[in-house]
């Protein structure tokens, strides 16, 4: 369920080109990672309440990466939503 230390290396290496691990892309790239496992636990229980709560800040929190991002450099934005598959 939860996101293990290798599929967060995987995505630090395809996404961290010159920031490093705490660049704005891997951040987005692991909430997302994180964001549709809890999604996929929430499909089989339904009233779990707290994971809801916990999903709800972290797309928040990916939201406002989105928008520092989109500000910051709107080409390498598009390319990275249309890779993560997001819509927007």
């Amino acid at each position: 369920m939860s996101t293990t230390t290798e599929r967060k290396k995987e995505l630090i290496e395809k996404f961290g080109q010159e920031g490093g691990p705490g660049a704005a892309p891997v951040q987005i790239a692991i909430l997302t990672e994180r964001i549709r496992n809890l999604t996929e636990h929430l499909k089989d229980q339904q009233k779990d309440f707290a994971t809801r709560r916990g999903l709800l800040v972290l797309i928040g929190k990916r939201r406002r990466l989105q928008n520092y991002y989109q500000k910051k450099n709107p080409q390498a934005y598009a390319a990275l939503i249309r890779e993560l598959g997001l819509r927007r």
